[in-house]
């Protein structure tokens, strides 16, 4: 372990925004990450854990306690037949991950490709893109129980899992994830395809399939477009990717929203729309912003730090952009990223 005091937060997160933290710990061993935030819990001290740091917002003021940088890695691929186990610690990042998944012939998250984070973070927001999610192949979770004390190992099913939520992001600060436990499909051939767009980048139809490392390169190749690969020379991906989930609405607040607004009818009868749509319809164009503080030139669901922001200016822009998309069309928008010593 390593112990840092004083450490800027805009250094660690994809945001480039956040004041100091008190004291910072850098873990790489499993035993000793529990070990600590046991003992943090027992001292009544206030604990942040941070992995990449790409979907978080830190206040002005930084952090008044302890925060825990989890750099624990590992990847073990086990099983035989076509489905492969694949154990991923929580500080593996994330991307690396698929990338290799993608070079050993395991499908079923090549649609994930570009995220950035680590690997414990996917189950907490259940990340997803172009028709994949993390719930799809995820068989367990290893976590630290901190209300008990206990490590447990999680099935699916108590995971809670829902669009872009958990019950690990429903009770926060309540489980340390520790592992996470994939089931891959030994296949050259990736999923079908389900996502329209991503479709139409393969030139194929809705429900192909198609080579592994296509499927990666289109879906890196459409997130680079929308500003959603970090890259240091591209100053639209200083941001937490998307800033605001696609809402779920009632079937009557859906038929409530101008004809031209998408709708994506759910399982459970309620009616996804975009976000994305909401805001430009609303006033909000790529690049609307003021000051250092934009809505991204590729993305309007991506508020981009141009440099010299703080974190009260990216609040501020959130919302009000919220604040015309409910005026506009009854919609409340809600934050993806988890905000710490701030709120919208």
């Amino acid at each position: 372990m390593r112990e840092l005091t004083g450490v800027p937060l805009a250094d660690r997160t994809t945001l480039r925004l956040g004041g100091p933290a008190r004291r910072l710990v850098e873990v790489a061993d499993e035993a000793e990450l529990v070990d600590l935030v046991r003992r943090l819990d027992r001292e009544g001290e206030p604990v942040l854990v941070l992995g990449g740091g790409s979907n978080l917002v830190v206040a002005d003021a930084g952090f008044a306690g302890t925060v825990v940088a989890v750099g624990t890695r590992g990847v073990s691929v086990t099983g035989e037949g076509e489905t492969a186990r694949v154990d991923l610690a929580a500080g593996e990042p994330w991307d690396d991950a698929v990338a290799r998944a993608v070079a050993d012939g395991l499908s079923g998250v090549e649609a994930l490709s570009g995220i950035p984070g680590s690997s414990g973070a996917t189950p907490i927001q259940n990340v997803g893109a172009y028709g994949q999610q993390v719930a799809d192949v995820l068989s367990g979770v290893r976590v630290l129980d901190r209300g008990s004390g206990r490590v447990v190992d999680l099935e699916p099913a108590a995971c809670g899992f829902g669009y872009r939520d958990s019950a690990f992001k429903r009770s926060p600060g309540r489980y340390l994830v520790l592992s996470v436990t994939l089931r891959l499909s030994r296949s050259g051939a990736s999923q079908p395809v389900r996502y329209a767009e991503l479709a139409a980048a393969l030139g194929v139809p809705v429900g192909a399939t198609v080579p592994l490392a296509d499927a990666r390169s289109a879906v890196l190749g459409l997130r680079r477009s929308k500003g959603m690969v970090l890259d240091a020379d591209d100053p639209d991906t200083v941001s937490v990717g998307s800033f605001f989930t696609n809402p779920l609405l009632s079937a009557a607040e859906a038929a409530a929203l101008p004809v031209a607004a998408p709708r994506f009818p759910q399982p459970d009868g309620r009616v996804k729309t975009s976000a994305a749509w909401l805001i430009e319809h609303a006033g909000f164009g790529r690049g609307y912003g003021h000051g250092p503080v934009r809505i991204s030139g590729k993305h309007a669901l991506a508020l981009t730090n141009r440099g010299g922001a703080t974190t009260e200016d990216l609040l501020a822009l959130a919302g009000e952009i919220r604040t015309g998309v409910r005026a506009a069309y009854g919609v409340d928008l809600v934050a993806e990223p988890v905000l710490v010593g701030c709120s919208l």
